[in-house]
């Protein structure tokens, strides 16, 4: 029976790539990184056969993309339609480097779209989510599962935490508990994500946040 399949990569991008990216194409945020990745566990213990992944890239690449309506949310959501009203940005492009899917991405300037911005322009950790439709066999004596046939991608997301607890990596010799760390990483994003939304929709006298 098919489920809802959702899985996290970290994307790396700094504060300075996006400014650079607005630079060069008049205001448009272009961001490239690994949006999933092939034959290998995520945190989730599930593994996607490179063939079907390549099966389902191929088939966004010469639909979504090719139709400039590749659109994925920020945060995931239950469900496997893409709801308009929170889509954040547009896959451009794609294309493979060893196991590895690469990915070109506009960020749009809808609401969630500059929240988006403006966390990455912050220096917060995001990830990218794949969300798809299809079922998982096990792998025996593994404890893994592998994804199997009847996969389809819906989309790729922005998300603000992995898909399962534990998979940031932190600094070696880090003194605070990751519980601490994880605490305050969230307190920060909510702070930014509430500065961003007075920026966009207040008309009040209160100093702006600062990049």
């Amino acid at each position: 029976m098919k489920q809802l399949l959702v899985d996290y990569t970290i994307f790396e991008v700094s504060p300075k790539i996006i400014s650079e990216s607005e630079s060069r194409n008049n205001g448009k945020v272009i961001v490239t990184g690994v949006l999933q990745r092939a034959e290998a566990a995520n945190q989730n213990g599930r593994v996607y056969p490179k063939e079907i992944l390549e099966r389902e890239v191929e088939k966004y690449s010469k639909r979504e993309i090719k139709e400039n309506r590749a659109l994925g949310e920020l945060d995931h959501p239950e469900s496997s339609v893409v709801n308009l009203k929170n889509v954040s940005h547009n896959v451009k492009k794609v294309w493979w480097n060893g196991n590895d899917v690469i990915g070109e991405v506009e960020i749009l300037p809808t609401p969630s779209g500059n929240i988006l911005k403006e966390l990455l322009k912050s220096g917060v950790t995001l990830g990218i989510s794949s969300r798809g439709m299809g079922s998982v066999e096990q792998i025996e004596e593994s404890g893994q599962v592998r994804v199997k046939d009847d996969f389809e991608l819906v989309c790729w997301d922005f998300v603000s935490n992995p898909s399962t607890h534990g998979a940031f990596m932190y600094p070696k010799g880090i003194n605070e508990s990751v519980e601490n760390v994880v605490e305050n990483k969230y307190k920060r994003v909510e702070q930014i994500v509430g500065d961003i939304l007075c920026d966009l929709t207040c008309k009040c006298s209160l100093p702006k946040r600062k990049i």
